[in-house]
């Protein structure tokens, strides 16, 4: 009780706090609109100068602010299943994970250290450094939003891992020596911004919608909904444009069994290209998928990597079937398909990506060609997340893997503006 009650010291806790504060703050000024590159590159490597000299029991609660301030919101979803009780347990347990991958990183940096003497001071950061730099390549139970060099995205300084390691090398030279000169070599991580303007077609329209997760399950109303949808459609054919991008689920259906809805679709096809979001029925089990329209043809590229309890219990099937049962009706986990998917249109390739998949690595590998996705279609469905910070923070990370892969976006998306990412800029949709 006496080493757990250390851990409540009042000025640890709050060093934490601070310095959790300081390394999520690009987020929240990124949400309320005012994110700059001076701000984000000063709070970025002020909130690793401070986190790198802290103890053990700062480390701890610096993890378990920086869960609760970049992922509260994962709880906001409890809502709709009617288990607000389940949101300080849920919060807890997000909080205390990452609270405890930071205490694992400084309490092996202590446990080695002590062993090698009088180097212990440099090997201490070191392996500090080491652990942060390795954080990102951490998912517990699949989920892989977190990595500490995402504070950088919007800044002066390069999100590539070589960029990192040189801005933590730079932070802990300038502690090792107590000279503050070192951080100048910070200068090598610098990434400079293009200055071009991209060419973006005018040929795309990128749907937003506004439909609440109560109102699209709501087979009541889905007739309403499908009107409104395939008037956005007509309105896209009048406007000559040549491809619509509708977003994910947007036909809260097993759309391969609804005839009548595809004849429609179909019949609208022949004049403009349409990608939508809807279910799929395998005879089975359920999947997440993207219908394709176009040349006179309907692709079906179902989703790769399932959200984690969302979408798929990555638990052992007896606790993941006790949970389905429990918490969600005892409904079955959606199914993932095994490879992602590239399709053609106007004989140009996209990446298939669905919401969550395109904030993880697995989407950006490599084709058959050997080639990584120039362009990627993205579907996403943010209404069981709004209001909060889950749009800013699934923006942020698709801005890190534009500049890490070169990969420009096109995002459609249901309860927050749409937008288009080039060079990781945002160009936002109009619709």
């Amino acid at each position: 009780m006496n080493k757990i009650s250390q851990y409540f010291s009042t000025l640890e806790l709050t060093r934490g706090f601070f310095i959790a504060l300081l390394a999520s703050t690009f987020i929240y000024i990124e949400y309320w609109g005012f994110s700059h590159p001076i701000i984000t590159t000063f709070l970025g490597l002020l909130s690793l100068y401070l986190l790198l000299d802290a103890n053990q029991r700062v480390w701890f609660w610096t993890g378990s602010f920086t869960g609760l301030f970049w992922f509260w919101w994962i709880t906001v979803s409890f809502r709709h299943y009617e288990m607000l009780w389940a949101i300080p347990i849920a919060i807890f347990f997000i909080s205390f994970t990452y609270g405890l991958l930071f205490w694992i990183i400084a309490w092996l940096s202590k446990k080695i250290s002590s062993h090698m003497n009088p180097y212990s001071p440099l090997i201490t950061l070191t392996i500090k450094a080491a652990g942060l730099l390795l954080l990102s390549y951490i998912h517990p139970f699949g989920f892989d939003w977190f990595k500490p060099e995402l504070v950088f995205v919007n800044s002066y300084l390069g999100i590539e891992k070589w960029q990192f390691a040189i801005i933590l090398t730079a932070i802990l030279l300038a502690q090792w020596k107590k000279q503050l000169l070192f951080l100048f070599l910070v200068i090598f991580a610098y990434q400079p911004s293009s200055s071009e303007l991209p060419n973006i077609p005018n040929s795309m329209d990128l749907i937003s919608m506004h439909t609440s997760v109560e109102e699209k399950w709501d087979k009541s109303l889905h007739k309403k909904q499908f009107y409104e949808i395939f008037q956005r459609i007509d309105k896209a054919i009048e406007a000559k444009k040549r491809l619509i991008v509708l977003p994910e689920s947007v036909f809260p259906i097993f759309l391969n069994y609804e005839t009548n809805t595809i004849d429609i679709l179909e019949k609208k096809a022949k004049k403009i290209s349409i990608v939508a979001g809807g279910l799929y029925w395998d005879g089975k089990t359920p999947l997440n998928s993207t219908y394709i329209f176009t040349d006179g043809k309907i692709n079906i590229a179902n989703k790769v990597l399932l959200v984690p309890f969302g979408e798929s219990n990555p638990l052992p099937d007896f606790l993941s079937d006790w949970v389905n049962k429990v918490f969600y009706d005892g409904a079955v986990d959606y199914k993932a398909s095994e490879n992602v998917v590239d399709y053609v249109i106007d004989g140009i390739i996209y990446r298939n990506a669905i919401c969550f998949e395109a904030t993880s690595e697995k989407i950006y590998e490599k084709n058959a060609q050997g080639k990584r996705p120039e362009r990627m279609i993205i579907l996403s469905n943010n209404g069981w997340f709004t209001p909060s910070i889950e749009p800013t923070l699934q923006r942020l990370l698709l801005q890190y893997y534009s500049k890490k892969y070169g990969t420009t976006m096109y995002h459609s998306i249901n309860m927050s503006p749409s937008y288009t990412i080039v060079q990781g800029k945002i160009f936002t949709s109009s619709n």
